[in-house]
């Protein structure tokens, strides 16, 4: 069951999260129907989330702030990487005119279409399975990329993949940082906050038998 618009006050604005848009993104995505349902009673604690896989969906504030910082405005081309469950997909498509979201693992991907498709995003996110730390140079430039896993450094292939102008938000180690592509070609980095994910992982995840 969804709790009242209480949660947007007490997780998201009153923790400095004031973009009206996004605000209202967050309240309009059923955030319940992307969590495994086992744990629809805690789908809007102010926690991340378990999912298969040793994966998480990330807690509200975190997806908030992420989404916020992209600056977007209605009509931008986004690429997600790490889809995890789609919710963050779904806030996103909320917000921009396209969101194509990538996974590397295909059982989390399926699961992903089939939780957009239940909450009425289905149309409006393409979700791939392939290797994040690429992106998607045959869909690029992207006016925006956002990024659900904890890099090591910022991938070269993601920066690269940005339109002028364009921003990456992504954890670097334990610190969300946002990257903008300059007009001239050149790249602004601003720290945004302390921030745990799991690790982003090079590769197609492929399961293994015994």
């Amino acid at each position: 069951m969804r709790p009242d618009s209480n949660w947007i006050d007490l997780q998201l604005r009153r923790r400095g999260l004031t973009d009206a848009r996004v605000l209202a993104a967050m309240e309009r995505v059923p955030r319940e129907l992307f969590v495994p349902a086992g744990e629809r009673r805690r789908a809007y604690d102010d926690a991340a989330l378990e999912l298969s896989h040793g994966q998480t969906i990330s807690q509200p504030y975190i997806v908030g702030l992420i989404c916020a910082s992209l600056g977007l405005a209605g009509g931008e081309r986004v690429l997600d990487v790490g889809t995890g469950s789609g919710y963050q997909a779904a806030v996103l498509a909320e917000l921009a005119g396209r969101v194509v979201s990538v996974e590397r693992i295909p059982a989390l991907a399926e699961q992903a279409r089939r939780n957009l498709d239940a909450a009425g995003y289905g149309a409006r996110v393409e979700v791939v399975v392939g290797d994040g730390t690429l992106g998607l140079p045959e869909r690029a430039p992207f006016d925006a990329i956002a990024v659900a896993a904890a890099a090591a450094q910022i991938p070269p292939a993601l920066e690269d993949q940005l339109a002028p102008g364009g921003r990456l938000v992504i954890p670097v180690r334990e610190r969300l940082v946002r990257v903008e592509r300059t007009v001239t070609g050149g790249r602004r980095v601003r720290p945004l906050a302390p921030a745990r994910f799991v690790p982003l992982v090079a590769g197609v995840f492929t399961p293994t038998r015994c």
